[in-house]
């Protein structure tokens, strides 16, 4: 992730409280921000240049971390985000949840979601399964937290849900109402409940279909770098 530099007229809220837990974000984004250090030892950095519409923030155990990147040309973050123990939430640059996003990282676990992501209405995003399941004959848990990793370039569609173990490779596109359990190569289409792979060699772009007067083609728009074939 990127650290910009702070805009001259842009005033940094830096505090940290008497249990060692560390805010840093933009003086002019506090209004839009809540958060709640529930435990000891956080620290919750928002970039200079981020952009957010309503974010909350809950820190649910020691010592974790959740980072936000740098706006891009257009949107912003808006989500519920819960860490917990030892756990965290990394944004990197230029990603926008249209509306408020859910994402969850607890027990040690992290959700990294990369550059220029694109995060639709009703997302969710959960490391865990909020309580533990256990074999009643061995005692063995059957329901570990497990990390998220979303590459660069990743369009969630409304109401997909990514469960721990979730993988998604740079340039794909996850299908309405989807759930996501496991890895998903790059520069595809993957749809349903577990999502599947449907289409492959895909790329996408921002461009709204409502807002272009006339049909967009390949050649109507600007290409981002992430036009790759498929690799399993």
């Amino acid at each position: 992730m990127t650290q910009t530099a702070t805009p001259p007229d842009a005033a940094l809220h830096d505090v940290t409280d008497a249990r060692g837990n560390r805010l840093v974000a933009p003086a002019a984004l506090l209004p839009r921000l809540t958060v709640h250090f529930r435990a000891s030892h956080c620290l919750l950095w928002l970039d200079p240049s981020a952009r957010i519409g309503t974010l909350t923030i809950e820190f649910n155990g020691d010592h974790g971390q959740c980072r936000l990147g740098a706006a891009g040309a257009e949107g912003s973050f808006s989500g519920l985000l819960r860490v917990g123990q030892d756990s965290r939430i990394l944004v990197d640059d230029h990603t926008t949840a249209t509306a408020r996003c859910f994402i969850c990282a607890s027990e040690g676990t992290q959700v990294r979601i990369g550059r220029d992501c694109m995060l639709a209405s009703d997302v969710q995003l959960r490391c865990d399964d909020a309580h533990p399941i256990f074999d009643i004959h061995t005692g063995e848990r059957v329901n570990p937290s497990e990390d998220i990793v979303i590459g660069d370039h990743v369009w969630l569609a409304y109401g997909t849900r990514c469960m721990g173990g979730t993988r998604i490779g740079d340039g794909s596109v996850i299908g309405l109402d989807s759930i996501v359990t496991g890895p998903i190569p790059n520069n595809c289409v993957a749809v349903g409940r577990p999502a599947r792979v449907t289409r492959r060699d895909i790329a996408w772009e921002r461009p709204h279909l409502s807002h272009p007067p006339a049909r967009l083609h390949a050649d109507s728009v600007t290409r981002s770098p992430w036009w790759h074939p498929t690799r399993d």
